[in-house]
């Protein structure tokens, strides 16, 4: 995810991060060699607010894997109970396929997870 101006999120939290540990990148600094509070603080701020809707779209996404999940769940059950039972070839080729789309979707949405991660967690934890 970019910033405006193109800049990419990762790219401003460790220019602030950078800038707080006294590495004191160019851009920061005003012609004093003093740092530009100015540009430091319309950073984090920038950070902030990405971080705010990261986190919020991280919510999002639990809340649609636990709503697709619960009944996927009860129709991949649905389906390997109707494997069980003696059918035509039709019915079973059927029930076949129904479990191995359900197990696609399943697996697709498990993927969802590393979005689930609040942004802020993982920065924080690098800290």
């Amino acid at each position: 995810m970019d910033a405006p101006g193109g800049v990419p999120l990762i790219w401003l939290s460790l220019h602030v991060r950078a800038f707080d540990y006294r590495l004191k990148p160019p851009e920061l600094m005003s012609e004093s060699n003093t740092p530009n509070t100015d540009e430091l603080a319309r950073l984090r701020a920038l950070v902030a607010d990405y971080e705010t809707k990261l986190t919020d779209a991280a919510t999002l996404v639990a809340r649609v894997r636990h709503e697709i999940n619960n009944p996927l769940a009860a129709l991949l059950g649905q389906a390997q109970l109707m494997l069980r039972e003696e059918t035509g070839d039709k019915a079973r080729r059927r029930a076949e396929t129904i479990e191995k789309l359900a197990i696609r979707i399943k697996e697709t949405v498990a993927e969802l997870r590393d979005v689930q991660t609040p942004v802020t967690a993982v920065n924080r934890a690098e800290e």
